[in-house]
């Protein structure tokens, strides 16, 4: 195929100009500025594909993604691309996630980076609780003043490590911890102590190692040769760990292609910098080649015009302007209410109407900028009989029944691995925190001696000997998936002794069998499986029940990727967007305003920005309860206000107000009921 994609090619007919440019680059690196609903991921995979169709070998590239999902999603649209054209299946066996990536590449360099070869992954939850376990062990939970919860701790530690900060500046975002920078110190070299000795590593670790060793330039092109492309999607929610690894993946750029949106990058608070997007053409000499992709399939022109507007007056970044086709619909809403409880009515007066008019309730989407904005909005669609799904709740892998399993397998894998142990050795009856914590003790490596060596718990006789013989029957790695058949048996019989709704728990033990036997290998399944868990199924965490169809509700930064046909953007008001805690610095502003811009840019149809008035604070301080009024955001300034419809709500039918009621005493009532 032409390097210039010959218009007349029916593989790549569907691509518009900028689309075409960016697939048919050559030489050099690549910088393609994807704006909101314009393509992306087909131009990614368009890419792709013209690199597999021109001679590249599938094996030889390397394509990075920030989820298991998007990474299986695209190996599929570039087979299907290249079916089209009469080429065979292929596969893509280098697309993943950074972390996944670098738990293959960590596993493959044990040998000469000082890793054991048996070591296990932790997911947050583990290293909190690892984390936990090191501050009670160093006295930390016992200081006079409030020493920070093991969960801020961890924070504090993946801040420092991912954004490659002192813990002093790391401390800068958290201000409330700033007098406790000797004794953080102290407990993250302990963590990271008790995380060797055990052959731990956790999330953080899987980036950190992988550019530490990198740095070894033997390493780094023992990794490199492996791969003649490299692809990046959303860099700009990278970090600058993540910026340094490929820095010494490929350091010439040669063929080097990252893809993303500056003015979506809104993850400041997990260490992402959008310096890395911003700063990537001057990395390399001559600077890398930019395509903007500014044609929207998603929203319509009016739509597009509200947010194009709010991001005009961004102080810095790679200039566009979004157009569509979609030259029909209506302005977007700027909705002013009186107060939370009317914002609410309003979003379920909308919705209903909406699915009235023919609009199903998963195409409605209500989204926030802190979980807890939604509270009201959250009470009124109960009332109403709404079905909803809050998007951030309970991930399958934190369910405490599938982290048993996990535990179970993870101790049988790596014998160091205390928390696993820890947490198994509980589930037998009558052990509790301190004689498993014995039990490790005694030989921490040797789990089968040690097993034998502790007398059974009474009662328990029975569970014990059953754990015994299946930590023998796991250390000698029998035929997967046979492994976790053998956890289950012994677990399923305790799971009932520890869960009063163990048989809805059991659904997600058997989804986890059934994941399992799509592995090869038990590290293979316990690495991937911590790294990119599915969803729970048990009622905690479950949608509704009763209903196929829900609206969506969702903190801004869970909606990025998403669209809806009608979207509601709850308090757009200063205080709120921006939040209170974005407003200390320019950087910290500018990244508020471009999550107003991704919330916006989520509906495909209709888009209310609403603006309640008065907000009702309980107990601050000195003045107790009391109204708080709120402005306009300053992200939608006069200049913009011809770009929406401003409307006002009428009241609630039926609603007179409580100032019309007849005041009555039911306190009196209650006491006159027993005179």
């Amino acid at each position: 195929m032409s390097r210039n994609l010959a218009q007349d090619d029916a593989v790549f007919a569907e691509l518009n100009a900028a689309q075409a440019r960016a697939v048919a680059h050559a030489a050099g690196p690549l910088l393609v500025i994807a704006g909101a609903g314009t393509g992306k991921t087909k131009t990614l995979c368009a890419r792709v594909a013209r690199l597999v169709r021109d001679g590249a070998d599938p094996a030889r590239i390397l394509l990075l993604t920030f989820s298991r999902r998007a990474a299986t999603d695209m190996s599929r649209r570039v087979g299907a691309t290249l079916a089209a054209s009469g080429a065979g299946e292929i596969q893509l066996p280098w697309a993943g996630t950074f972390h996944a990536i670098g738990a293959r590449l960590l596993r493959e360099l044990a040998p000469v980076i000082g890793l054991s070869a048996d070591y296990t992954i932790h997911d947050r939850s583990d290293s909190a609780d690892l984390m936990g376990m090191v501050r009670q062990e160093l006295g930390l939970a016992q200081t006079a003043n409030r020493f920070p919860m093991k969960g801020t701790c961890l924070n504090v530690y993946s801040r420092a490590v991912n954004a490659e900060e002192t813990l002093a500046d790391a401390l800068e975002s958290f201000p409330w911890c700033r007098q406790w920078e000797a004794e953080l110190k102290a407990l993250f070299a302990a963590y990271v102590d008790a995380k060797q000795k055990q052959s731990v590593l956790d999330y953080d670790d899987l980036l950190l190692y992988w550019a530490d060793a990198m740095e070894e330039a033997a390493i780094a092109e023992e990794v490199g040769a492996r791969f003649d492309h490299v692809l990046v999607d959303e860099y700009q929610d990278t970090n600058r760990l993540q910026a340094r690894v490929l820095a010494r993946i490929m350091p010439d750029g040669r063929s080097l292609t990252v893809v993303g949106d500056d003015a979506q990058a809104i993850y400041s608070f997990r260490a992402a910098t959008v310096r890395n997007i911003l700063d990537f053409p001057e990395q390399f000499s001559p600077p890398a080649a930019i395509v903007k992709l500014e044609e929207n399939y998603r929203s319509t022109a009016a739509i597009l015009a509200a947010a194009n507007g709010v991001m005009e007056a961004a102080q810095e970044g790679f200039a566009k302007t979004l157009r569509t086709a979609r030259l029909a619909g209506a302005r977007p809403r700027l909705v002013d209410v009186r107060d939370e409880a009317e914002q609410a009515r309003y979003v379920a007066d909308c919705i209903l109407d909406a699915r009235e008019r023919g609009m199903a309730l998963k195409s409605q989407a209500v989204l926030f900028r802190a979980a807890d904005h939604s509270a009201q909005v959250e009470l009124e669609l109960q009332r109403r009989d709404i079905p909803f799904l809050k998007f951030g709740g309970l991930k399958f892998l934190e369910a405490a029944h599938v982290k048993d399993l996990m535990a179970i397998l993870r101790w049988g894998a790596n014998r160091a691995d205390r928390l696993a142990g820890f947490r198994t050795l509980q589930l037998v009856p009558g052990i509790g925190p301190g004689r498993a914590a014995r039990i490790l003790d005694t030989a921490p490596t040797l789990v089968g001696d040690a097993l034998d060596a502790a007398p059974a718990p009474a009662g328990s006789e029975e569970v014990w000997d059953g754990l015994r013989d299946l930590m023998r029957g796991l250390a000698a790695r029998e035929a997967w998936p046979t492994d976790i058949e053998r956890a289950v048996r012994w677990y399923e019989p305790v799971m009932d002794l520890h869960y009063d709704d163990a048989r809805v728990r059991a659904s997600d033990i058997r989804q986890l069998q059934s994941i399992a036997a799509g592995y090869p290998a038990r590290d293979v399944f316990l690495t991937d499986l911590t790294l990119d868990p599915p969803n729970a199924t048990s009622d905690e965490a479950g949608k509704p029940s009763k209903d196929d169809d829900y609206c969506i509700l969702s903190t801004i930064h869970s909606a990025k990727g998403q669209e809806w046909r009608n979207v509601f953007v709850l308090s757009a008001v200063d205080g709120c967007i921006p939040s209170d805690l974005g407003a200390g610095s320019s950087a910290e502003l500018e990244e508020e305003r471009r999550l107003l811009y991704v919330a916006m840019t989520r509906a495909r149809d209709e888009l209310h920005v609403i603006l309640p008035q008065r907000f009702y604070v309980h107990q601050q301080g000195k003045s107790g309860d009391r109204n708080v009024f709120a402005a306009r955001t300053r992200f939608i300034g006069d200049a913009l206000l011809d770009r929406f419809e401003r409307m006002t709500p009428g009241p609630a039918p039926g609603r007179a107000g409580v100032a019309a009621i007849r005041p009555i005493d039911l306190a009196d009532r209650a006491r006159q009921r027993w005179r």
